[in-house]
């Protein structure tokens, strides 16, 4: 909004707050003489879609990892490795429970009871993310054949994630 179109506004607001009846006539001049204007194409936000939405708030919580890193890691020294730490990173904020080995429960579709068993990323949640990742890296600059989230690395770490999770809930792959 315009620093005019911000000062009318509030000169309107003013002069419609006054209570007395002399002023009624010119509340209602006031009133009415600001003009409509139709917001500004400038100001319209554009529209994304699910999927690139996603993608966008996928690379900046990437972007705040690298930044937050010790030492803090710029975009073009990252490799593999460090994609996993990322990924690995990202299980504290997992709601997968993957059952251990020694679990009770482990290799059953459907626990009869709790257990402490951690909770992960689920591996579809990943597989996805390194997806979009892949995406977002190339479309902010990256070289195609310098992704860190295409490494080999990444998708053997993808493939080990998915069929330990099988394996913890008795589906066979």
């Amino acid at each position: 909004m315009s620093a005019a179109i911000a000062a009318a506004a509030a000169s309107v607001c003013v002069s419609c707050n006054s209570t007395s009846s002399d002023h009624s006539d010119q509340n209602i001049q006031n009133h009415y003489s600001i003009p409509f204007l139709p917001p500004s194409p400038q100001q319209s936000l554009p529209i994304f879609s699910r999927y690139e939405s996603q993608k966008r708030r996928d690379w900046n919580t990437f972007r705040q990892y690298l930044k937050n890193h010790r030492p803090p890691l710029a975009l073009s020294r990252c490799s593999g490795a460090h994609m996993l730490e990322f990924l690995k990173y990202l299980d504290q904020f997992g709601k997968t429970k993957v059952h251990t080995d020694n679990c009770p429960f482990f290799a059953h579709p459907h626990p009869p009871a709790p257990c402490p068993c951690p909770f992960r990323q689920a591996w579809s949640s990943l597989d996805a993310l390194i997806g979009r990742l892949r995406a977002a890296f190339e479309e902010n600059g990256g070289q195609l054949g310098m992704n860190p989230f295409g490494a080999p690395v990444v998708m053997l770490y993808l493939r080990e994630v998915r069929d330990a999770q099988a394996k913890a809930r008795g589906i066979a792959y």
